[in-house]
């Protein structure tokens, strides 16, 4: 446990289970966002957090530290204690993701059973009463699930909700219900959720802020990573959860059906490659060749640029509660292909028309076919994107709803602890290493 460091009067704090370089997640970069954009407002922040960097292993791979930022945002990071015997989660995992019926004691045993983190329950528990609010997010995790339980009136979370089995369990139920505050990132999360929970009125859909660069060098990536022709870009996590395996194999089916096509041949007039960029492992299993190029993790600049000079963006997650890539898309002038079973990646497509869905492989391999063959058409489908984006997301808006509300729904912070916080029965035990 790290010895505390003074905390600012009134100062805010941001949970997520990861932060820092080479973490990529949705929920980690809303944060980050919101953390700096509310420090330029003279508020203090700290982002509490792990050494983790992988959400696979949670292996401790920052030092346990307290930092300051270069804007001043302060940084505590806590160790993760982790169980090397992952078959107790697996089992019960299979059986969620199944729809069974599984007892409160399971479900509790399940979101113990991989990451924990004392140290930082006992800094939230010791020292919750300081902070001025406690923001959480994504909901799954253990650092949400246990820590936000511990101050529930002060605690506000950004639960990042899909419509997936883990969302039904009770004791994602007992936290949403209990807590301070709720923030959305859209309009049909918020919808989502009220379906599923007795919220009460302290929620709002908040956004997330997206930069809308002013310039874009599109030339520059293609010279830096070797890329000639037309290309489809992914940005983001190589995992099935995000539908990459059946990205790739509507891919390499998309290629091999092209008149002509040598599917491994990047050279072939006019058929797409698909550029990916993130982390998580890019196995050719479908035999695409240099038809699948990976960058690997590059900078925000080279992202930034590479959606530009993309034929089309591809989203191919069905459980989205934001999709920030897709706006960065929008944002750069570039059409989006999207699987049309995400409700939320739906929502900004319908409103923008800035793209098109598909539900199945035979419609992402026939939407690949209009960007390939007509790509003038394509790209005028993206002309509205930006603005929408620049109108929606942008930082001053988000952070004024954030403060907003922070200011109307939470009790001031108490200097001085008149009394140890009641223990909410979690199930978490924050004690356990």
């Amino acid at each position: 446990m790290t010895a505390p460091a003074p905390i600012e009067a009134n100062a805010v704090a941001l949970v997520p289970p990861r932060y820092g370089p080479g973490v990529i997640g949705g929920a980690e970069a809303v944060l980050s966002e919101m953390a700096h954009g509310l420090r330029a407002r003279g508020v203090a922040v700290e982002i509490l957090t792990t050494c983790a960097r992988d959400h696979f292993t949670w292996a401790n791979e920052f030092p346990v530290a307290v930092t300051e930022l270069a804007d001043g945002v302060r940084l505590r990071r806590f160790a993760t204690e982790v169980d090397a015997d992952t078959s107790v989660r697996d089992r019960l995992g299979h059986r969620i993701l199944a729809g069974d019926d599984l007892s409160i004691q399971d479900q509790q045993l399940w979101v113990n059973s991989s990451l924990r983190c004392s140290g930082l329950w006992h800094h939230v528990f010791d020292h919750g009463h300081r902070y001025r609010a406690l923001i959480f997010a994504p909901y799954m995790f253990w650092t949400t699930y246990a820590v936000s339980q511990i101050h529930t009136r002060r605690s506000i979370l950004m639960p990042c909700l899909h419509n997936e089995p883990p969302a039904y369990l009770d004791i994602y139920r007992s936290m949403m219900e209990a807590a301070g505050g709720v923030w959305f990132l859209t309009d049909p999360e918020q919808e989502l959720a009220n379906r599923l929970y007795r919220l009460s009125d302290r929620q709002r859909v908040v956004g997330a802020a997206v930069e809308a660069p002013t310039e874009y060098r599109p030339d520059r990536f293609r010279e830096r990573f070797g890329i000639t022709g037309p290309y489809a870009y992914y940005a983001g996590r190589r995992e099935w959860g995000k539908g990459w395996d059946d990205l790739v194999s509507a891919f390499a089916a998309y290629r091999r059906r092209r008149p002509g096509s040598d599917p491994a041949d990047h050279r072939l007039p006019g058929v797409l490659t698909l550029v990916t960029s993130g982390v998580g492992a890019v196995d050719d299993d479908h035999g695409m060749g240099s038809g699948l190029v990976d960058v690997g993790l590059i900078s925000d600049d080279d992202r930034n640029d590479a959606m530009a000079g993309a034929a089309v963006y591809i989203q191919p997650s069905a459980m989205e509660s934001f999709s920030r890539t897709v706006l960065e898309a929008f944002a750069a002038g570039t059409p989006v292909v999207a699987n049309g079973h995400s409700d939320v990646v739906r929502w900004h497509i319908e409103r923008t028309g800035a793209g098109l869905t598909y539900r199945n492989q035979a419609e992402l391999m026939a939407c690949l076919d209009f960007v390939t063959d007509e790509p003038e058409a394509a790209r005028n489908l993206a002309r509205d994107g930006r603005d929408y984006v620049i109108e929606h997301y942008g930082i001053d808006a988000v952070v004024d709803a954030v403060a907003e509300t922070v200011e109307a729904w939470m009790p001031p912070a108490v200097r001085e602890r008149r009394a140890d916080p009641r223990r909410v029965s979690t199930g978490a035990g924050g004690g356990r290493t």
